[in-house]
């Protein structure tokens, strides 16, 4: 028997049938494998990679992902990926926009695919009498003769399909072709308006072969694991993907979640003893980390589900003890910090400490207050 696998079994609680792994236990292997649990030492492509993508919607929040998770990141690094083209922004998962390495926007996109032709499917009424091979064929020389917004899109369709709805018409394009965000959009501190091209036009190659989904998964549980077929679902927008978990149980161990639901795993991938300490972190909004399981428990209390939205506005959450604490927020010139509930001194140190080395990485060349108060309305 292996260490790691004699670990876990010293650490759960047994059944007759299958290992057990408590939430805390979920907890720390998912905070391990997303370089939360102590910062590492990677490039950030290196991360970008590992983590199989971060959730990009806004700017700021990949810069702030890797300066949680990373030893030495400087928002810089980050951005010279986007200039040199080694990474790039992309809808992906969940139809929303993904930063991504080079290789992965060329591989993982295909993937999806079905999952972006579903989504056109909401916008049928707008589309009526609308060729979408035709739009598809269009859009490509549009945006491949200079890139263009999405603006310039709908109203160069509009000519085309008078008569179609000019909205549907654009988010149709954004569907069936692998458009990325050109630079300088997500680069810290010289973003600019969101213009578009095909991945294959800005990156000078074609789209690779789509990725498995068996190698998607294998990828999934090192970054997220252990984890379900749901969990697999939520995070990447994709159905009946239980074939390739199927395909996958002999390489693979199984547990159980507390509430009987089965979860699989690689087989030396980290699972740290549940008691292992778990620093304060703070995270921007969308972090993939709160978003990627079908069951959140292992990271979000019951208690504070929802808790980081507020009607439209999404805000920036950080951990305690490895779990969702509460919220953050930059305030004029002060970091606000709000728990949800009551800190010991000794947390409210360590929370402290930990947001002055987040703005000295992410804001070197200003100074902010850091102190407790109201973020939320």
């Amino acid at each position: 028997m292996s260490a790691s696998l004699a670990s876990v079994l010293s650490m759960t609680k047994r059944t007759t049938a299958e290992t057990v792994l408590s939430t805390r236990a979920l907890n720390r292997a998912t905070l391990d494998r997303q370089l939360l649990l102590r910062r590492s030492p990677m490039s950030a492509l290196a991360a970008v990679e590992h983590l199989v993508g971060l959730q990009a919607q806004e700017v700021k929040p990949p810069h702030y992902a890797l300066a949680a998770r990373l030893d030495g990141f400087t928002p810089e690094e980050l951005s010279g990926l986007l200039a040199d083209r080694s990474a790039v922004r992309i809808v992906t998962m969940r139809s929303t926009i993904h930063l991504h390495t080079a290789d992965d926007s060329l591989s993982l996109r295909p993937l999806v695919q079905p999952a972006r032709d579903r989504e056109i499917n909401y916008f049928r009424k707008g589309l009526v009498g609308v060729d979408l091979d035709r739009l598809a064929d269009i859009s490509r020389e549009l945006v491949e003769a200079e890139p263009r917004t999405m603006k310039q899109l709908r109203e160069a369709l509009s000519v085309e399909w008078p008569d179609a709805d000019p909205q549907s018409l654009a988010v149709a394009a954004r569907c069936k072709l692998p458009l990325v965000q050109v630079t300088p959009r997500g680069m810290w501190g010289r973003s600019a308006q969101v213009s578009l091209t095909t991945v294959e036009h800005w990156l000078g190659r074609p789209t690779e072969p789509a990725a498995t989904p068996d190698a998607t998964v294998l990828r999934y549980l090192a970054a997220f694991g252990p984890a379900s077929v749901k969990d697999f679902q939520t995070w990447s927008g994709l159905t009946r993907t239980r074939p390739a978990f199927e395909r996958l149980r002999p390489q693979l161990l199984t547990f159980r979640d507390e509430s009987g639901v089965e979860l699989f795993d690689l087989p030396d991938a980290p699972r740290p003893d549940p008691d292992t300490p778990a620093p304060p972190r703070f995270l921007p909004e969308f972090d993939n980390l709160l978003l990627s399981h079908a069951d959140r428990t292992r990271v979000i209390p019951p208690a504070n589900r929802g808790r980081t939205w507020q009607a439209n506005t999404v805000y920036c959450p950080f951990l305690v003890d490895g779990f969702l604490a509460g919220v953050w927020r930059i305030l004029g010139d002060a970091l606000v910090i709000e728990p949800f509930g009551d800190l010991g001194k000794a947390q409210r140190e360590d929370v402290t400490e930990e947001a002055a080395r987040m703005l000295q990485v992410m804001h070197p060349e200003q100074s902010y207050d850091i102190r407790f108060g109201t973020v939320l309305p």
